[in-house]
């Protein structure tokens, strides 16, 4: 693998950046989730602009809407948007729906929602965990039986990321509780608003509502919204989480905090003397900076393993598990560094980098779970990578 980006795909990153930096504001900090309803409608807007520019979907072919852009040039855009913390990267449409759609959705499927999904045109959630199966997702229990042109659903979700966003859901649901869990699933893509379709919030420890409970009682789908073949969903669903686990965003989100804080030190004194010059503080971020670095290596990998037609769900495994990981780290570092005052709340005139370490350092804790936890990470990795037994 050549560590190097080529003239053309650095030409890519620095165009991006002469974008974001003329689109955002000046005194632009974004927010790590975005949780605030201006910040969403700032996204919003900013996904249209992205639409208009080709890059939503870039790395769909054409006839779909995109540039048929290599995922190394997919993987700065991510890495980029995220050191920004740009507003307005749908994740679930352009990078899962859609390509589960090319791959196993019928010609109508394709013609409606790949066109609307590279327009930046619809939000997207995802129904797959549930209160009894999430790292076992194939346990799951919610129900899904045949009545006519309908399926009716009955069961609950838990972790609805963005779900009191979204226009449309990608779930699962059992359609046949009479085999092996992983042969009677099947993948349904349902609107939000379909009656009998309830969410609740769940505000998460840093006063942010992004998750949500679903709760589907009586709740009716067509089959013509069924993507691939009836009780094959689990096959559509693990192609579905190996589009989603690239890992990009994480070095782009660690460098730009790296930076924070070292700017941070540079103007802090603690004791007559400046932050930057403490031996301890110096060390801890030059590790930072250096396992920031690991996390970009590792994240690109997998994009020129994807670019080869390889599917790498071991070394996904393992930028997922490095990147979240490290963001827990890097934010434990930031709480040590700046003291007592990482405990004010965001919004506080005197909280230090308006509270954002705070956030960030609670958050942290989700991001080794969601998406796969770190545990089951380290199996694939184990099992798929290094050949030990389960």
């Amino acid at each position: 693998m050549d560590f190097g980006l080529s003239p053309e795909e650095e030409g890519f990153r620095q165009e991006l950046r002469a974008f974001l930096k003329k689109e955002l504001p000046p005194d632009w900090e974004g927010e790590d989730e975005e949780g605030s309803d201006e910040i969403w409608a700032f996204g919003l807007q900013m996904r249209k602009r992205l639409a208009q520019k080709g890059w939503l979907a870039m790395h769909w072919p054409p006839e779909y809407g995109g540039q048929n852009a290599s995922r190394i040039k997919q993987a700065i855009f991510v890495e980029e948007f995220a050191y920004f913390r740009c507003a307005g990267r749908e994740i679930y449409g352009p990078y899962i729906v859609g390509p589960t759609l090319m791959l196993y959705g019928t010609p109508e499927q394709k013609a409606y929602f790949l066109p609307r999904i590279a327009r930046g045109e619809i939000t997207w959630c995802q129904g797959f965990s549930e209160p009894g199966a999430g790292s076992d997702l194939a346990s799951l229990s919610t129900r899904a039986v045949e009545d006519g042109d309908d399926f009716v659903i009955n069961g609950q979700k838990i972790w609805t990321s963005y779900g009191h966003r979204a226009d449309w859901m990608f779930m699962l649901a059992r359609t046949d509780p009479n085999v092996p869990k992983h042969k009677g699933i099947s993948y349904f893509l349902l609107p939000v608003k379909t009656p009998g379709l309830e969410l609740r919030p769940i505000v998460n420890m840093a006063s942010v509502h992004s998750f949500n409970e679903t709760f589907f009682t009586d709740v009716r789908v067509a089959k013509k919204n069924l993507v691939g073949r009836q009780n094959e969903g689990w096959y559509v669903a693990m192609a579905s989480l190996n589009f989603e686990r690239s890992g990009a965003e994480y070095p782009g989100q660690c460098r730009r905090l790296v930076e924070d804080l070292a700017e941070y030190a540079r103007e802090t004194r603690r004791n007559g003397a400046l932050l930057a010059r403490d031996p301890v503080v110096r060390n801890k971020l030059a590790e930072r900076a250096v396992e920031a670095q690991i996390s970009h290596h590792l994240a690109f990998l997998v994009a020129w393993l994807q670019d080869k037609g390889e599917v790498p769900d071991r070394e996904a495994a393992a930028s997922k598990v490095y990147g979240t990981e490290l963001i827990q780290r890097l934010a434990n570092t930031g709480l040590q560094l700046l003291g007592p005052y990482c405990q004010l709340e965001p919004g506080d005139r005197w909280a230090p980098m308006k509270g954002r370490i705070e956030r960030i350092w609670l958050n942290s804790f989700g991001r080794t779970h969601a998406g796969g936890t770190s545990e089951v990470q380290r199996l694939i990795v184990a099992t798929r990578g290094l050949g030990l037994p389960r």
